[in-house]
């Protein structure tokens, strides 16, 4: 599983908590004596699968190393409304200024792996894996690469750098290429990058075919139909891993799973879910 360092995790703390907190949380400053103490809770407010817990626990103790962190669950963990995520017991002053950056680190982690899980769960005994992508948050990609993977997905190309991925506006720029341009750019793909897996989009039959004879390890289905794809498939025969990407849905990914593609891709995953629903309360 892809994970953030720790390093990462406390940069993007401190630079959120820079971001919160300007000059001083003039709030808490203002109304709570330094010497407070108390005892709080994370909990879910509506059924989740929980991560972040790396991000907020380091956005705590970076108001205060002495607060007392007890996480209940670990990353990954389906929870119900009302389960206890985090504890927390210390100076109130700083668990107060932490409060919001820890939330909204494991809120939107949390919604990814959240959402990443409905759809593992719709494909489920298909044998199709599903994906992210590329489109995520600029900053926060190997966070959420971690929520989709704590979701039950798996991830894709890191970046431009760990696959190639020949899109139709690489075979554009190739229009004239022999003996044609996926074969080509195939060709080339191997020749200067032999250890990357080769990836090839492909919208129409005839290119799907092309790009299995030219040798790709992978060819991505790009918004087809669902007889279109169930053709794709069949006639690539097992030569490729067959990826199935486009306008994916909830109540459309097992369709598409079950035309028998190797993997689908969802964008949404990543650049639209939506944030888990989770409280910080103070307790009596």
């Amino acid at each position: 599983m892809l994970t953030p360092s720790p390093n990462d995790v406390r940069a993007a703390v401190r630079a959120a908590l820079a971001e919160d907190v300007g000059t001083g949380d003039v709030t808490t400053l203002a109304c709570v004596p330094p010497d407070s103490t108390s005892r709080a809770e994370i909990r879910a407010r509506e059924p989740a699968v929980v991560c972040g817990l790396a991000f907020a626990t380091a956005a705590f103790w970076e108001l205060s190393a002495n607060l007392d962190l007890c996480p209940a669950v670990s990353d990954g963990a389906r929870v119900e409304k009302g389960v206890p995520v985090l504890g927390i017991s210390g100076a109130s002053r700083a668990i107060l200024t932490a409060e919001r950056v820890a939330l909204n680190f494991l809120q939107r982690l949390s919604g990814i792996a959240t959402l990443t899980a409905r759809y593992v769960d719709a494909v489920a005994g298909t044998g199709a894996r599903i994906l992210d992508t590329r489109k995520t948050t600029p900053g926060w990609r190997i966070f959420e690469k971690y929520a989709v993977a704590c979701g039950g997905g798996a991830n894709h190309r890191i970046g431009l750098y760990d696959r190639i991925l020949i899109k139709d506006n690489h075979l554009a720029a190739l229009t004239h290429a022999q003996p044609d341009p996926i074969s080509a750019a195939v060709a080339r793909a191997r020749h200067l990058y032999p250890t990357l897996g080769v990836e090839v989009e492909a919208d129409s039959l005839d290119q799907v075919r092309c790009a299995a004879e030219a040798g790709a390890d992978y060819i991505l289905l790009d918004n087809m139909s669902l007889p279109m794809l169930r053709e794709a498939v069949a006639s690539v025969g097992g030569r490729s891993r067959t990826e199935a990407s486009g306008g994916v849905r909830l109540d459309t990914v097992r369709a598409i799973a079950e035309t028998g593609v190797d993997f689908i891709s969802v964008g949404a995953l990543t650049h639209s879910a939506p944030a888990v629903d989770l409280g910080l309360d103070f307790l009596s």
